[in-house]
């Protein structure tokens, strides 16, 4: 997608407890409790978490959910991270407020379908999706092991496996790129909370596996050793919101590609899918892997752009890798006769209005498997046949 051919890149992924995540996972819990009870629920929640203190706050419309239950649901979620923490718990210790009230009757009225208007987007902006055959998830490898590792660290931390090793932590993978293609890993760190039983070289006794276990054994023959970076400022062990104040939406380079493509800014998390910033980041996501995978070229870069209160997008903007210029009409086109890119016609796509958001969360929203719940169905790869140019 650039003139450089050889070059380092890395990308970095967080878990599942560390603090902005913490918050992603309360306000998409939100989410899915309003669409739960109605799937056409409006949705804008923001969370804030910091030592024994959870804050919801935003926009809704739908049905009443008493405060108490969505408290309850709030401690649920922390007590399935895995936070039971003198700073951060899932007790009573912590305390969660929640200050969410209705949505403006401006923004709907705008959103809103009347007559023969049909749904406008929720908000103006820019979306991007992007696939890559670097991975058979068709993901840009750095994030992709990155989120990796951390998932099965946190697989292995819940089920017992993994003694002594806390909900927070973060990783980052490094690798050279010969060709615009990922040749090996060169360096990797692993940052993770840890109970105050372990030392520093107990913790990298434990996390190293997780390397070998993510990453495919011909990307790390020449890692050398000295640059496997575990904990490297020496202890962690307060962490969580208890070390770090956490915010929704302050992982957006996570959530999407780990910096391999350009992001419009907009976050995912505790947002309805009338939001753009979301339902068309999904749909762009859905179009490119489907591109990439019926072989129309390597790499495909999406961009949709769209109005407050406006249907259709006002432009869709298309990348292929170099060589493959000439195919982007077609493509283009391909799209514009069979992609119904309103707000609705994207809901109704991917089944957004569903109570699929809270397991978007973390690990990211695209390297991901479709599950029988629904969730996950915009990495489908059921549209091959329309590209197949």
């Amino acid at each position: 997608m650039n003139n450089l051919k050889n070059y380092l890149f890395t990308s970095e992924s967080v878990s599942e407890g560390h603090p902005d995540k913490v918050s992603d996972r309360i306000s998409d819990m939100v989410v899915d409790s309003y669409l739960s009870n109605d799937p056409f629920s409006r949705v804008a929640c923001e969370t804030l978490t910091t030592t024994n203190k959870v804050v919801i706050a935003g926009e809704v419309r739908g049905p009443e959910i008493r405060k108490d239950d969505l408290i309850q649901k709030v401690r649920d979620c922390i007590k399935d991270i895995g936070y039971d923490q003198e700073g951060f718990t899932w007790k009573e210790a912590t305390k969660i407020e929640s200050h969410l009230h209705s949505q403006s009757a401006d923004i709907a009225m705008g959103v809103d379908s009347l007559g023969n208007k049909d749904e406008g987007a929720g908000d103006q902006g820019i979306m991007f999706g992007y696939a890559c055959n670097e991975t058979e998830e068709l993901m840009p490898a750095p994030i992709h092991y990155s989120h990796k590792i951390l998932r099965l660290m946190a697989q292995d931390r819940k089920n017992g496996s993994l003694i002594g090793i806390e909900p927070d932590s973060k990783s980052q993978v490094t690798m050279l790129y010969e060709d615009e293609k990922p040749v090996k890993v060169t360096s990797v760190v692993i940052s993770t909370q840890h109970s105050k039983e372990l030392n520093q070289e107990k913790v990298r006794e434990l996390i190293i596996p997780y390397i070998k276990k993510s990453i495919p054994e011909n990307y790390l023959t020449d890692l050398n050793p000295k640059e496997i970076y575990i904990n490297p400022t020496g202890q962690f062990i307060i962490g969580g919101p208890d070390g770090d104040t956490g915010l929704t939406g302050r992982k957006i380079i996570v959530d999407t590609y780990g910096g391999a493509a350009p992001h419009g800014g907009g976050a995912f998390s505790g947002k309805d899918p009338t939001k753009v910033d979301r339902s068309a980041a999904y749909a762009s996501r859905y179009l490119a892997k489907n591109i990439v995978a019926a072989g129309v070229s390597e790499k495909c870069l999406i961009q949709l752009a769209y109005a407050i209160g406006v249907s259709k997008p006002l432009s869709i903007f298309i990348k292929l890798s170099n060589g493959d210029e000439a195919k982007v009409d077609k493509v283009k086109k391909i799209i514009e006769e069979n992609f119904n890119l309103s707000p609705r016609g994207i809901r109704e796509m991917l089944k957004l209005n569903n109570p699929i958001y809270e397991t978007t969360s973390a690990y990211g929203h695209f390297g991901r498997k479709p599950t029988n719940k629904g969730e996950f169905t915009w990495v489908k790869t059921d549209k091959i046949d329309l590209f197949k140019l």
